[in-house]
């Protein structure tokens, strides 16, 4: 019924930029706050940002002043631009919105909690 689907994962080096993109697809009623996870090797899953509908952003204290969050309304897609990346930012990269779902007839539902599949993100000289 709904899909997020993210891009822009790759290698890169310290220091360098990356953008990661994720759209929502499917039967979507409204979005309410997207927002990007990570988690690395033997270590839980964190939030890096999250943007609500109403444009309130809120940051992990690690990634403040290097990465930005945005999002597109129309487009239902998140971005999260990355810069002065670290080795320590290497981690698959998770891709979170909470959602209404629709009917066929775009009628609300119920709302939920949706997960992309990941992308990965290395940062290594």
């Amino acid at each position: 019924q709904v899909q997020l689907v993210e891009s822009g994962g790759g290698l890169v080096q310290p220091g360098g930029s990356l953008r990661l993109s994720c759209a929502a697809s499917g039967n979507i009623f409204s979005i309410n706050a997207m927002g990007w996870y990570r988690q690395a090797p033997g270590k839980q899953r964190e939030l890096v940002a999250a943007i609500t509908s109403g444009g309130v952003i809120n940051y992990a204290d690690s990634v403040k002043g290097r990465f930005t969050i945005s999002r597109d309304n129309a487009k239902n897609t998140v971005y999260l631009q990355m810069s002065s990346l670290k080795p320590e930012d290497t981690a698959i990269y998770y891709c979170n919105a909470n959602l209404g779902v629709a009917t066929s007839s775009g009628s609300y539902t119920y709302t939920g909690r949706y997960w992309g599949q990941g992308t990965q993100v290395t940062v290594s000289s």
